[in-house]
């Protein structure tokens, strides 16, 4: 890399929401490109943002631009996850712009915000850096290595191309699936925090998560399936159509973006009933095919659970992380 391509890279930091769907076309270009199914609109990039009431869009988002056009874009963020202080970091580069230093400087950026954010915290239980990356961005992993970070874990993106042939499961006895209503929400959101508790990276939910969930603009919780005992919540299958995605990729998909139970009602078939009931939530909506991701080392049988269910492996992606 010559001095002079360095020179030409200028990074700015956010402006105003319009640049939110500067975000949005950047990361759905360079996924679109990579065979990555994660296309974000600006409503809902927006719409998280400002639920999250410790971020902070002119300092943690960085735009490197090339002859004053966008062509990357970073985030970094903290998170508590089991305990220890993960520091994320973010970054996407058009196609045309990769192998000219713009991902190294975005990642360096990102590491500075990181540290200054981590100058306020205390950490007690350590930090590190991190970052997920799809086995689909070669050169997304090539520097992250370079810069220190390694592998920690894996995960699966898995998908059921069809949504023919479902499986029948009955809900245990003494359960039964009710149509979620608005005073339901803070039960099945503190539900779902509970059944994760035990899982690998547990991030404590927050108001602000709750927040960021109700205020997407893709949210319908008629397509949720929440299973009770009585005034508990045993378990549940969030599920997500994402409009805009769908048409940008050419797909009739449905997300089971939560799928969990607590730890009373496991080991008795409610997960498969649950994903049973929301596949066919699927099908009668117009979805052909449904997809949910998965820890690779996930300690409750989930992974042979969906495969079990029809789902195979689609995508697969990293979890990097460096310490300091």
């Amino acid at each position: 890399m010559t001095s002079e391509t360095l020179q030409s890279i200028r990074l700015r930091p956010f402006r105003d929401v319009d640049d939110y769907a500067v975000m949005a076309e950047l990361i759905s270009t360079a996924n679109l490109a990579d065979g990555i199914d994660d296309i974000p609109t600006a409503a809902s990039l927006r719409a998280d943002c400002e639920a999250r009431s410790e971020m902070d869009p002119a300092r943690d988002f960085v735009f490197a631009e090339v002859g004053g056009r966008v062509v990357g874009f970073g985030e970094a963020y903290r998170q508590v996850r089991d305990d220890v202080a993960i520091y994320w970091t973010f970054g996407a580069v058009l196609p045309a712009y990769r192998g000219r230093g713009i991902g190294r400087a975005i990642l360096a950026a990102n590491e500075r915000r990181g540290r200054e954010i981590a100058a306020v915290h205390d950490d007690p239980r350590g930090r590190a850096f991190a970052s997920w990356v799809s086995e689909r961005e070669g050169r997304a992993e090539g520097l992250l290595r370079g810069a220190g970070y390694t592998p920690a874990r894996y995960g699966f993106a898995m998908i059921r191309l069809s949504l023919d042939a479902l499986p029948e499961a009955a809900l245990p006895p003494g359960l039964e699936v009710r149509p979620v209503e608005d005073t339901h929400h803070r039960a099945i959101f503190e539900a779902d925090n509970d059944a994760f508790r035990d899982h690998w990276g547990h991030h404590e939910a927050t108001e602000d998560d709750f927040a960021a969930t109700h205020a997407s603009p893709d949210l319908d919780t008629s397509l949720w399936r929440i299973a009770w005992d009585g005034d508990k919540v045993a378990g549940g299958v969030l599920t997500w159509i994402y409009a805009s995605e769908n048409e940008a990729l050419g797909v009739r998909r449905g997300w089971l973006e939560h799928i969990f139970v607590r730890r009373p009602w496991r080991k008795r078939g409610l997960a498969t009933a649950l994903i049973a009931s929301a596949l066919d939530g699927l099908r009668e909506r117009g979805m052909t095919e449904a997809m949910l991701g998965v820890d690779a080392d996930n300690l409750t049988g989930a992974l042979r659970l969906y495969e079990r269910l029809g789902f195979t492996v689609k995508d697969r992606a990293t979890y990097y992380r460096k310490t300091f």
